[in-house]
């Protein structure tokens, strides 16, 4: 065929231009494993089978009233029915440059702020706005599924860097630099972690931040999960701890986690001006202006009180105890108790190449889809997060639900033999 090598069994065919429906950038991309594990098992919950979803990172609570009341005004208003500033409204922007100072003691001005469609939006946004072809950015795995996509489709070039259960799964300043090498150019930071739930004391949060300082590094953190922390942990914000660092920390939140807002789609950037206005102008060209109805309700949120976010993180830290206990029960799962958002993420990797039920998982991927046939429950398996062997359960669900579906678990894994 012209344009076209022949297929070898190991080497695909190479398409030409012309050929090519997909372009190999957007080809290349994933879908999200997490997305795509609470969609199957939404669909088959709606074909009437029992399936209890351990997939999705969203609260399980309804967004507080006073915040749908905001938006529900907002419909009526006529302003808002109108093109609005590409970068965010200003009253938002103001906004969450008082509830940043308030929450971690970073004081901001709102021109170093862009409102954006979600963290995942401002994420992209903002590597695309500091990355070149080739740069390199340092992202400590296990990490969520759209960190390193983000990067690649911004021209970079993701560098994992794994810590595992034995160290919390935390990284270290020697991990770090042995990564570093002359094309870095960021390290990604996110304390609370998603999928692991690790927080990074505020001792290890100066020690790596004055490693990227010292080394002319860029340093992206995402703050999504700062109130979701338990125990005796403490979130600590980069920029704060380590003051040197914030002409070259951009900082990730929105509304999402804190406010159960996940489908609201408002997050924001917060960085030096020159970066944010490089992605206020990409946004304009990509989005225009986030949705007015939702960046009202953004104000009332990020406005208010923190009370509904306390009220779920009580709920939060009872069901992480319960989660973490009933998943130590059982035999060949390794599971260190998370001090944030709302994840566990457990080792299962002693039970890999065991027989259950007739049949020998080799991978993670392999287990999360035998409990899914065989319990209909359903995780998330550690290749989404860059770590095989793991699996990821989100404990925002309700506690009966949470202590049914580990049970259902238990029963499946612990028919395990060799």
């Amino acid at each position: 065929m012209r344009g076209m090598t022949a297929a070898t069994p190991s080497q695909p065919p190479v398409q030409s231009a012309t050929e090519r429906r997909v372009s190999a950038r957007i080809g290349a991309i994933s879908e999200s494993a997490t997305l795509a594990v609470d969609a199957k098992a939404k669909a088959l919950k709606a074909a009437g089978r029992p399936v209890i979803g351990f997939g999705a990172g969203e609260p399980d609570f309804p967004t507080p009233g006073y915040i749908v009341e905001a938006a529900v005004e907002a419909c009526r208003d006529p302003r808002f029915h109108r093109y609005t500033p590409a970068g965010g409204l200003p009253e938002l922007k103001k906004a969450i440059a008082e509830k940043t100072l308030r929450d971690s003691g970073y004081e901001v001005d709102p021109a170093q702020i862009l409102v954006t469609n979600g963290g995942k939006q401002a994420i992209y946004e903002a590597f695309a706005a500091i990355l070149d072809p080739g740069d390199e950015v340092i992202v400590p795995a296990p990490y969520w599924t759209t960190y390193p996509e983000s990067i690649r489709l911004a021209g970079g070039v993701p560098v994992e860097v794994v810590a595992d259960e034995t160290t919390g799964y935390r990284v270290s300043v020697e991990q770090l630099e042995a990564a570093r090498t002359e094309r870095t150019k960021v390290v990604l930071f996110v304390s609370p972690s998603n999928p692991t739930g690790a927080v990074y004391t505020r001792d290890q949060v100066e020690e790596i931040g004055r490693w990227a300082a010292e080394h002319g590094l860029w340093v992206l953190t995402d703050e999504i999960y700062e109130h979701l922390v338990y125990g005796d942990a403490e979130f600590s914000s980069l920029p704060v701890v380590v003051p040197e660092l914030r002409d070259k920390c951009i900082v990730v939140n929105g509304v999402a986690k804190t406010y159960a807002m996940t489908g609201w789609r408002v997050g924001w950037v917060i960085g030096p001006k020159d970066v944010v206005k490089a992605a206020t102008n990409l946004q304009s060209h990509a989005t225009s202006n986030v949705s007015n109805v939702a960046q009202i309700a953004a104000l009332a949120a990020v406005s208010g009180d923190l009370d509904a976010v306390a009220e779920m993180r009580v709920a939060f830290d009872r069901r992480r105890r319960t989660i973490v206990r009933m998943l130590n029960e059982i035999d060949g799962v390794l599971c260190p108790e998370p001090e944030g958002a709302f994840y566990a993420y457990p080792s299962v990797k002693e039970l890999l190449g065991k027989e259950i039920r007739g049949k020998r998982p080799a991978t993670s991927v392999e287990l999360a889809a035998l409990i899914l046939d065989e319990v209909e429950v359903a995780v998330v398996p550690g290749e989404a997060f860059g770590t095989p062997g793991y699996l990821r359960l989100s404990y925002a669900l309700g506690d009966e639900d949470l202590v049914e579906g580990v049970s259902r678990i238990q029963k499946l894994l612990g028919e395990a033999k060799a």
